[in-house]
This record gives C-alpha cells, structure tokens and sequence, in this order.
C-alpha cells in the first residue's frame, strides 16, 4: 500500500449505554472509511483494535470521543509494512476483557499506576520490586521482563487461581504487574487488592507503551500481540515471528529455524501433540 497503515489499540473503562446503537453508528463509519479490526463494547467500556491509514483512523476517533465517557481516548500507535486485519468486527460484549470475577470495577475503583517512565527509573536502581507479568504462558515465551514473576497461566480467566497461589510475603511487598497494553491488569490489579495485596501498581500502557516511551530496557526478547503481526519488537514494528498452522502457537524467527519446524505441517510446540492454549485442548508441554 502507498499510505502507511497505523495500528491503534486502545481500552477505556467508562460506563456505556445504547450498546446497539453505538455499534450501529460506529460499524457504519469504519464501512464508510474501509477500516478493518476489531471493536469490542460492554456496558464496562471499549476495547479496540484497528488498523488503516490517519485520515481513516481520524474519521472513526472523532465519533468515539464524542461518546460521554469516551472523550479523552488515547490510543496507542505501531506501524504495519501492510494492514494486520481481515474484516471488521463490532461485537457487544459482557465484558471487554473476560475476567468473570464480581466486585472488579475499573472504572470505579480502579488500580494505582505507574508509568513506564518510573519504572525504568526504579530498575536502573535497581529498587527491590517484584515484576508480576498476567499474560498467557504462551505470550511470555517470546519475551518478558528480566527476572519477572510468571503465575504460570493459558487463558487470563485461570488468572484469580494462579494469583491465590502466588508467596504469601509478596501481599506486604512491592508489585509492579504488567500485560501487552495494560487492559488485563486493569482487572489483575483490583482482584489483588481485594486478596489483601497492599502495594500493587499497573504498568500504565503495559509493555507497549513501555517500549514507546523508554525501547527495551530491562526487557528480553519481543511482544506478542493479538494480530497477524504476531510480535513487534522495542520499536513496535513486526519482527518476523509467524503463528504455527498447526497449533496455533506463536514462533519466533528462532524457533522457525528449529528442524520440528516444517511449514503449515508442525513445530517444536506440536510435533509430539498439539499443546494446550490458543483455543487447544492438548496437554501443556
């Protein structure tokens, strides 16, 4: 393409009404500009994952900021070499991220933050912190935070149990959590204080919005990312890391050089079984 496609990704907790009608009217512009994505809304918020050049991009913001709620949306921004979606999707939603834990409420009770820019900070002192990372096992394989907390997890709802099982000790100590782009640990964050955790942050933006603002400090290997760039690196452009046709489990240019791997046939994750995550229902490796 001649334009630079733009991805934006963004979530706001924010109580919406007349989801029918929002879905209707907001379908109706991405039609109108050709955007393709992804559009999640709930009576808790929007998340949203879409793709195209400004102009069309711009069209839709406008209306999603004159939604009450809405106003101060700030998506993040990653380029594509070509546009990441199929279609364009406007679905309504329980919630915009499952989590299926009652008494969690963002909007209203929301978890404390820090900014990528504090945390760089307190790691380059080295201030004693545990790094809490709530993505999926799946996703922490292709990259992490250097010596972060991984509660061992393949969909986010198993997410409340592997936290009860988390030391003890760590309800009095410092806990950064974090996820790709922060909307996860806006749900993590509360269900940890209401399991008696007295010191826990979000990273605000999650690992996206750290590496926008700060690169890759203090963090190893790439981010995976829910589209068909499969992971971005430090600078948020796609790295080459493909999604097994077999299994469905993420690669990266490593694990593609690897001899179980044998295109759209198998790789290291599947050549013994497919493994649980990503929608399977085999065993974990």
């Amino acid at each position: 393409m001649s334009a630079e496609i733009i991805n934006l990704s963004c979530y706001k907790f924010a109580p919406l009404a007349d989801l029918d009608a929002l879905r209707t009217r907001l379908q109706e512009v991405a039609q109108e500009h050709a955007l393709k994505g992804t559009i999640l809304l709930a009576p808790e918020g929007i998340n949203f994952f879409i793709a195209g050049t400004k102009p069309q991009l711009e069209a839709i913001l406008r209306v999603i900021r004159s939604i009450p709620g809405l106003e101060n949306v700030l998506p993040k921004e990653s380029p594509s070499s070509e546009q990441p979606f199929k279609r364009m999707l406007v679905k309504i939603k329980k919630e915009i991220i499952a989590f299926g834990v009652e008494g969690v409420d963002p909007a209203r009770n929301p978890s404390p933050k820090i900014s990528a820019r504090q945390l760089k900070q307190w790691l380059d002192e080295g201030r004693p912190v545990t790094l809490l990372d709530a993505r999926n096992d799946y996703e922490i394989r292709m990259g992490t935070f250097k010596g972060a907390l991984v509660p061992g997890i393949w969909n986010f709802r198993d997410f409340p149990a592997a936290a009860d099982k988390l030391p003890a000790e760590l309800k009095a100590q410092p806990v950064v959590m974090f996820c790709t782009g922060g909307i996860r640990c806006e749900k993590a964050g509360p269900f940890m204080a209401m399991r008696g955790y007295t010191d826990v942050l979000q990273l605000d933006g999650g690992i996206l919005k750290y590496f926008e603002e700060v690169g890759g400090d203090h963090y190893e290997g790439e981010c995976f990312v829910f589209d068909e760039r499969v992971g971005v690196g430090p600078d948020l452009r796609e790295t080459g890391s493909v999604i097994c046709y077999h299994c469905q489990m993420p690669l990266t240019v490593e694990d593609q050089r690897r001899p179980e791997y044998v295109y759209e046939v198998s790789c290291h994750h599947c050549v013994h079984g497919k493994p649980r995550g990503r929608g399977n229902t085999g065993e974990a490796p």
